[in-house]
């Protein structure tokens, strides 16, 4: 097997996360790893101090923000990996998190994704041990914000990874790619994460939980306002842009990978998840309505569908 560990981490150069993120890749373990970061900062001087803690990290400047997706769509078109880290620049890895959650993709051949667990930076607080999708049809961080007290410590089978140490295997994620892409760019951030588990899951990948792979994550770190950092309610630490990516890549996410049967079951919590959602746009902020609509439009158009939902597969 080659255990080549590719790991790729999309900057913005806000504070020193890429710094610490380095420093900890710098301590692991497992040693056949290369990283390539995607420097959405447009600032030398984030290059220069990357180099200066991991000498070997392979650095590309973006001439315009990639954002997430984009970003880890050019990272892993330049990987050589068989297996890939995507790493938000926010996290910090535990010295033995790559030797641990590599452990989890022998335990079945459909394993084509592994997550650890993630807490807040205090080591106390539940980040994400595994993505689940709701009922609600929202991204579901299992444990999220709930105090760790080895309540999730158990390893075994969850539906999808978190995008801020998301562990994939390359084959898993060449069976899903979209045309050229691994990571729909329509997306551009968030929803990416759920959308690439439920794609992968409809293709009979699954993933798994491996709970002594310890990692550390700064919630939005990377792009709130530093008032909204780590708190509840995200969006309203979010500029109108990312408010209107949030809204809308949930639809996205439907669009492609729902089902007639599974939307008819959970109908009735996707329409009160719409109502509080178009609720907060329409008393808050009014102003992005017709932006989400316009998004969801050019989406749409850019994937010529003919239909809204997938046939089930048997």
């Amino acid at each position: 097997m080659n255990d080549l560990v590719s790991i790729v981490i999309p900057t913005c150069g806000k504070h020193d996360y890429l710094a610490a993120c380095l420093g900890s890749i710098q301590q692991q373990t497992h040693r056949s790893i290369e990283v390539i970061v995607i420097d959405n900062s447009f600032d030398p001087a984030v290059a220069v101090k990357a180099r200066s803690i991991y000498p070997a990290v392979q650095i590309y400047p973006a001439e315009h923000n990639l954002f997430y997706c984009d970003s880890m769509n050019k990272g892993i078109e330049l990987s050589h990996g068989e297996f890939v880290l995507c790493l938000n620049d926010d996290v910090t890895l535990e010295a033995r998190f790559i030797e641990v959650a590599l452990s989890g993709f022998s335990k079945q051949n459909d394993i084509g994704m592994v997550s650890g667990k993630i807490l807040r930076q205090d080591g106390r607080t539940i980040d994400s041990t595994g993505l689940f999708l709701s009922v609600w049809r929202t991204a579901r961080e299992r444990g999220y914000g709930q105090p760790d007290v080895g309540q999730l410590d158990e390893e075994g089978r969850i539906f999808g990874v978190s995008g801020a140490a998301a562990f994939y295997r390359r084959k898993m994620l060449d069976v899903i790619k979209l045309n050229n892409d691994w990571f729909d760019p329509a997306f551009r951030i968030f929803y990416e994460d759920l959308d690439v588990a439920w794609r992968a899951n409809r293709c009979g990948w699954t993933a798994y939980y491996m709970p002594r792979a310890l990692a550390y994550h700064v919630r939005g770190g990377s792009v709130r306002e530093n008032t909204g950092v780590g708190r509840s309610f995200a969006r309203q630490y979010l500029s109108d842009e990312l408010n209107v990516d949030l809204i809308k890549n949930r639809y996205l996410a439907m669009m492609r990978n729902e089902t007639l049967a599974s939307f008819v079951l959970c109908l009735i919590p996707i329409l009160l998840h719409d109502l509080c959602a178009w609720g907060y746009v329409l008393l808050f902020k009014p102003q992005i309505a017709g932006r989400i609509v316009a998004g969801l439009a050019k989406a749409r158009r850019s994937r010529q569908r003919s239909t809204l939902f997938r046939e089930e597969r048997t």
